[in-house]
């Protein structure tokens, strides 16, 4: 593992955007917990297995482990720093629900077929193990946008480089390859949404809905989602995560939602975007899209390197050196927000 690049060494965090997905959250059951540690190392076979039928849809599979699972599971391994259960955020209005999960599974292809088989090889694999407590199916909606009519994931990281130093850890011998997956799945009022003029949807975006272009600084309101979701260092510096939002709905219940999923070298990047989002910057100026836009579920995994899923006790005897994060505290403070990062708007350089 020594010398080798961190894309080397991580699960199929990045790529092509899937058309299909399938986001699978479990919790293992009491006395199970060795038994699934030992199955996930079986996940690559069961996607080369089901892969192998039609290999040109590029089915992948990437696997995070929950801050209460790791604990029961992983106690012989160091703790990964930013490893911990989300934290709930409760604005003046919205709140980020946090809920549970153990193990995570992403499955994306090109072909829904492909994710459906290799989820119901999985849940044959550890049947009896664990329970489903969120199961979504998202597909790729004309060009690249969500239910809202807006494109989705415009400013992802510019590969080869770029997604891979906002997305996998660069600087921990130990978890060098590894990432932070933050996901929640979001409920659209689709009516209320409908009724507004395209020029005030653009508004609470913050970009063009047709043409996909980002709003003037001196038009683009502090509130949009644009404007709240651009997190910067001390020196100016834009930092980034990887999003692989799609979206999902169900016609007959009137369900339509996007499931967003972040992948990030530093889960407090994306802490921070949300803290914007719901405790707002500053205090109150929360993100507008959330009057539309209601959080269901909430979830913080780590994606561990592919060795840590095969064979865990390697790692065990590896010398550990603490992963450098800016998220070092969890505590919460009187605002509500989670007190970490540090943030300039668009413009303000």
């Amino acid at each position: 593992m020594s010398g080798a690049k961190p894309q080397e060494l991580a699960q199929p965090i990045l790529g092509v955007p899937a058309k299909s997905a399938i986001y699978l959250t479990v919790t293992v059951r009491a006395g199970s917990e060795q038994a699934v540690r030992e199955g996930l190392a079986d996940v690559p076979g069961l996607k080369r297995s089901v892969g192998f039928r039609v290999p040109e849809t590029g089915l992948s599979c990437v696997t995070g482990i929950g801050s209460r699972f790791w604990d029961r599971a992983y106690a012989d391994l160091p703790r990964p720093s930013g490893l911990h259960p989300f934290i709930a955020l409760t604005g003046s209005v919205h709140t980020a629900v946090s809920t549970p999960g153990d193990v995570f599974f992403h499955l994306r292809a090109s072909q829904p077929d492909m994710c459906f088989e290799l989820a119901r090889q999985l849940m044959l694999h550890f049947d009896g193990m664990v329970d489903v407590e969120d199961e979504v199916y998202g597909f790729r909606y004309f060009d690249e946008r969500d239910l809202l009519g807006f494109v989705d994931g415009t400013e992802n990281p510019e590969p080869p480089v770029d997604d891979i130093t906002a997305a996998l850890i660069a600087d921990d011998p130990l978890y060098n390859g590894g990432s932070y997956l933050v996901a929640q799945k979001y409920l659209h009022n689709m009516s209320a949404w409908d009724a507004l003029p395209v020029e005030e949807q653009e508004r609470v975006i913050g970009r063009t809905k047709l043409s996909d272009i980002e709003l003037p600084d001196d038009v683009k309101p502090s509130n949009s989602h644009v404007a709240l979701n651009v997190i910067e260092d001390a020196d100016g510096n834009e930092l980034q995560i990887v999003r692989d939002n799609l979206p999902f709905g169900r016609v007959g219940q009137s369900e339509f939602g996007t499931y967003f999923i972040s992948y990030a070298a530093d889960p407090a990047v994306t802490e921070q975007m949300l803290t914007n989002m719901f405790i707002g910057n500053p205090p109150g100026n929360y993100d507008r899209i959330l009057d539309f836009s209601t959080a269901v579920t909430g979830c913080l995994f780590f994606v561990p390197p592919i060795g840590l899923l095969d064979d865990p006790e390697s790692y065990a005897d590896l010398p550990a050196e603490p992963c450098k994060s800016t998220n070092s505290t969890h505590s919460s403070r009187t605002d509500g927000s989670l007190g970490i990062g540090s943030l300039k708007r668009s413009g303000q350089k």
